[in-house]
């Protein structure tokens, strides 16, 4: 988010307003995200969660010299390893099928824009291309590799990258005809779409229900996509009444 606001609205004031415009407006969508996450809870309980409020009980258990050792070692068996072995149980298949969409070709075009031209008229109404909605699918494992797998499909290259500053990701991404209302639904997707594989795997295990991990994947891109659409029509249509 930090970056693309920084690519696309970082100049729109000089001077030293030049970085206060950006953080604005990362101030603004991170507000929007708590605005909808509060909106979202509460037509949920009014909706499918509608019933009695529960209460909360918190129960502390009795104080104890804390033992330093055993803390890192449990923090380290019980989090860390943990944590990372659910993790690299879905980003290895997942690195396995990006590898494999990227280097084999049908038709001398890679199964990769196959499928991203097959998502371009739908990704279209959503202010973005077919590559960068399928980014955002491929990115299941981990959000962080969403734009080097947009990198790896505007370069077609057959691995993940990045590009050392952002003035050549802005340029990059501008040749492939990125604009400001394509930004802001990429922020807007970002904030709104589904989590990752680690969330989800989490939320099957503490929910133990295979119906709410459904939900939970299907609400935030639900909304994802329908603001993404909202904003991109009224920009289009704004734009078409006044030029």
């Amino acid at each position: 988010m930090i970056a693309i606001l920084t690519m696309f609205f970082g100049g729109m004031a000089g001077g030293a307003l030049g970085s206060v415009v950006p953080a604005l407006l990362l101030t603004a969508v991170i507000l929007l995200g708590i605005f909808m996450t509060f909106l979202a809870t509460k037509l949920l309980s009014h909706t499918v969660l509608k019933g009695m409020p529960s209460s909360f009980t918190l129960e502390l258990p009795p104080y104890r010299r804390p033992q330093v050792g055993k803390i890192l070692l449990r923090s380290l068996l019980d989090r860390t390893l943990f944590v990372l072995g659910r993790a690299a149980a879905v980003a290895a298949p997942a690195g396995l099928l990006i590898w494999v969409m990227a280097n084999c070709r049908v038709g001398g075009v890679t199964l990769l824009n196959h499928c991203a031209s097959f998502l371009d008229p739908f990704a279209h109404l959503m202010g973005m291309d077919g590559i960068i909605l399928m980014a955002f699918i491929l990115g299941f494992p981990a959000n962080e590799i969403v734009v080097p797998i947009i990198i790896m499909a505007y370069t077609a290259q057959g691995s993940l990258l990045e590009l050392a500053t952002l003035s050549e990701m802005k340029q990059l991404f501008v040749s492939h005809g990125w604009t400001w209302i394509t930004a802001v639904s990429v922020l807007l997707f970002s904030l709104m779409h589904w989590p990752c594989s680690t969330t989800f795997l989490t939320i099957r295990k503490e929910t133990g229900s295979w119906k709410w991990t459904a939900a939970a994947m299907l609400l935030p891109a639900a909304a994802g996509i329908g603001i993404c659409m909202g904003f991109t029509a009224a920009v289009r249509l704004l734009s078409s009444c006044l030029f």
